[in-house]
């Protein structure tokens, strides 16, 4: 199961039932009801959750604890707006990038300006997001794949084409408002592998190392 991080379509919180550690979630939507069924993954803001139920107008999900915690879904409020984006389907098209739904936490929008055509956005980020933020690279914001434009030591910035600006719920955002995001899954998983192959050899990268991967 995997997303692109093209949005398909801005849904509308309808009903948050809360349980013990966990809200049931009902969204509105109008398009995305095509060949639904019990059990679909659909990222809601760019988080991976299961379809429970479902009708031509909507669907309810469960939202566990971990992914409250993790998440900006536990501040939804009824009537706001959420993006949405269905599982790629093996003979779809590659429109994002690889977007797991799987978030690696949030972020703050510290900055929110014209650029041109487009609009510039600053996102305050913890180390632990940052350190896979690389500038031209990938990440997704509440589900939508965008292109870093800069880095900085607390920060980064993408730049919106008007639109993505119009077809997601970048344009209800505000400064001070939380955003999911989720870097770059190659890039983890490169991290990963340089961090296990260095190990016990001091964290050097060796001529040796590069050889044996073609460098």
């Amino acid at each position: 199961m995997m997303f692109t991080g093209i949005v398909e379509e801005i849904g509308t919180v309808r009903r948050l039932l809360p349980g013990s550690l966990s809200v049931s979630l009902t969204i509105g939507i109008k398009t995305i009801a095509e060949d639904m069924h019990r059990g679909d993954s659909i990222a809601v803001n760019g988080v991976c959750l299961t379809v429970t139920d479902f009708s031509k107008t909507e669907f309810t999900a469960d939202v566990m604890h971990e992914t409250l915690n993790r998440s900006s879904l536990g501040k939804l409020k009824v009537g706001g707006g959420v993006n949405l984006e269905r599982a790629m389907p093996a003979n779809g098209r590659f429109g994002g990038h690889i977007v797991s739904g799987h978030i690696d936490g949030t972020g703050i929008i510290r900055e929110i300006k014209k650029d041109g055509i487009a609009m510039r956005y600053t996102i305050d980020a913890d180390g632990n997001i940052l350190r896979y933020i690389v500038e031209k690279g990938s990440v997704a914001i509440d589900g939508i794949s965008l292109t870093v434009a800069e880095t900085g030591k607390s920060s980064f910035g993408v730049s919106v084409i008007p639109h993505t600006q119009g077809q997601t719920t970048l344009a209800l955002k505000n400064i001070g408002d939380i955003v999911n995001l989720e870097n770059d899954i190659i890039g983890k998983y490169v991290h990963r592998l340089l961090g296990l192959e260095t190990a016990g050899k001091g964290g050097k990268i060796t001529r040796d190392f590069l050889a044996k991967f073609g460098f």
